[in-house]
């Protein structure tokens, strides 16, 4: 009995102390799950503060979506102009890839110094909403009549009989000449094609968005518009590629190409129509808007732009080793592409001679571009704080040349590939063709999203008139000499030896040479710039 007792009491002991125990327990645990609750709450709360800080508050979505949206016609039509004016240019009877050193220099170029003065004196008679409708009007109407009554009556309009006669008369390097000549409505329209580029999506369009954007809006929503021009890319391109598709639904006996145009141009004068009417939009309802356009936060006072002419650029450039060698990397840059690009094209037209199959070519061409520079552009922020400058400007230049020599090697040695080329079900023909576009591809998202950027960033750490000089002086002479300076090297060799085929091992040399003095530049630009970041800390 006492030990029953004992027992009894010990439990009676125990339960209260156990109960007690984990009532204590239940609190601590009860006071850490509000703890944990009040923390998921804080973080939830974070969370969508930070979504509704990417989110652009109502007045800034009211002018942001319509101009995103003029942007993307404007990119649309723009990749349909690019990838049409090669077909036509490069397919046209008589023609080739040869002509196009020959058109950029004596066709773009008097045209676009045309136009500056023609749009400086528009300036100054017109508003700047009336100066873009004068200006886009006149492309829309020049797609449109193309396609429905120049095109068709080609065999009219171009002087095939003249140029024959001529071509037995003159030498065979007169040939590209000749084409642009016999073909001259496929070269205006390559002309009003690059000018599309250059005028309404590079000055019209940048210099109302400029008008309307404040510099915090820009800083957030520009990076955007280049991510949206190249889901442009990727959507015009497939939309080429399905036009030039429906040659297969077509009767024997029609001009399946001529068809293709049709709807091509179509979707050009759609757009446009469709972009004038958003600029149309815009100016009624935002660009008065105070809530939408706020005038106190423009961009502030215009500081005189600087301007050189080319003999005071070219002093500048010789008197800075640093801007010498900013210039060298335009330079290079544009003549480097244009070297590989035009010979790749020539290659292009022999493995698809019919203009649907090279359209088709070039649409899936235009969205693998759009979809690799996307990456790139995504990469492209973790290389510059992982690698810093240095090995961001180096990639392009690197890229370029193994794949450019590459494609020159494939080209000369295409014997020795017959092996490779049959391993992979393919040709030494397509293998270069591919080659050459994975060439293309991989240089283009490399410059949109490293070399640009390096560019503009070398600018940063330099003085007020250094700035200034130095980037008038790159545009003078780095730009046009980058642009120009492949074309006339090409020119020069057609002449020569006949044919860009031909010329194709000089070409190989030639960009081994320019590869070596830009990687040159680039690393003594680099250290160059290092040193000017730490003097701009130090200070």
């Amino acid at each position: 009995m006492p030990m029953s007792t004992s027992i009894t009491v010990s439990k009676k002991a125990v339960v209260p102390a156990v109960f007690g125990r984990q009532k204590d327990s239940f609190g601590r645990l009860n006071m850490s799950t509000v703890a944990t609750d009040e923390e998921e709450e804080t973080e939830k709360k974070s969370v969508w503060k930070k979504i509704k800080s990417i989110i652009p508050p109502a007045n800034e979505r009211k002018k942001l979506l319509p101009l995103g949206l003029i942007f993307f016609c404007n990119l649309f039509i723009y990749t349909i102009l690019r990838d049409t004016k090669d077909v036509l240019m490069v397919t046209a009877p008589g023609s080739g890839a040869e002509v196009i050193p020959f058109l950029k220099t004596y066709v773009n170029l008097p045209a676009a110094i045309g136009f500056t003065v023609l749009y400086s004196k528009l300036c100054n008679k017109m508003e700047q909403k009336d100066v873009f409708y004068t200006c886009t009007f006149p492309f829309l109407a020049f797609f449109s009549a193309f396609a429905m009554f120049i095109y068709p009556n080609v065999n009219v309009l171009h002087p095939n009989a003249l140029i024959d006669r001529l071509a037995g008369i003159l030498p065979l390097g007169f040939s590209a000449p000749l084409s642009i000549i016999r073909n001259w409505s496929y070269a205006l329209f390559y002309v009003m094609a690059e000018m599309w580029g250059s005028v309404v999506v590079s000055l019209l369009f940048w210099s109302f968005a400029n008008e309307i954007t404040s510099v915090d809006e820009a800083k957030k929503y520009y990076p955007l518009f280049g991510m949206g021009a190249n889901v442009a890319l990727i959507f015009s391109g497939q939309y080429v590629k399905w036009v030039s598709s429906i040659r297969k639904a077509l009767p024997p006996g029609v001009d399946a190409w001529g068809v293709s145009l049709k709807y091509l141009m179509g979707a050009v004068v759609a757009c446009g129509c469709s972009m004038l009417g958003l600029f149309s939009y815009m100016q009624r309802n935002i660009v008065n808007d105070p809530e939408s356009v706020d005038k106190t936060k423009k961009k502030g006072p215009k500081k005189a732009k600087v301007k050189m002419g080319m003999r005071e650029s070219a002093k500048f450039l010789m008197d800075s080793e640093y801007i010498r060698n900013l210039a060298t990397l335009v330079i290079s840059y544009g003549m480097c592409i244009n070297i590989v690009e035009v010979t790749w094209k020539s290659k292009l037209k022999m493995a698809f001679p019919n203009p649907n199959d090279y359209s088709t070519f070039m649409g899936n061409f235009s969205s693998a571009t759009g979809t690799v520079t996307l990456v790139m552009m995504l990469l492209g922020r973790s290389i510059f704080q992982k690698f810093g400058w240095r090995v961001a400007a180096l990639i392009t230049p690197t890229m370029i040349g193994v794949t450019g020599l590459a494609f020159f090697g494939l080209n000369m040695f295409s014997g020795l590939f017959e092996p490779v080329a049959g391993a992979l079900g393919t040709t030494p023909l397509m293998l270069a063709v591919l080659v050459g576009a994975a060439q293309n591809i991989l240089s283009k998202s490399s410059k949109y999203s490293l070399f640009d950027p390096c560019k503009e960033m070398a600018y940063i750490p330099l003085d007020q008139e250094s700035k200034t000089k130095g980037k008038a002086a790159v545009d003078v002479i780095g730009n046009p000499l980058g642009k120009s300076g492949g074309s006339f090297i090409q020119q020069i060799l057609i002449f020569l030896v006949g044919n860009l085929a031909m010329a194709t091992p000089y070409l190989a040399g030639i960009l081994g040479v320019l590869i070596y003095f830009w990687v040159k530049a680039a690393n003594s630009l680099a250290t160059k710039f290092d040193e000017a970041m730490v003097a701009v800390e130090e200070a």
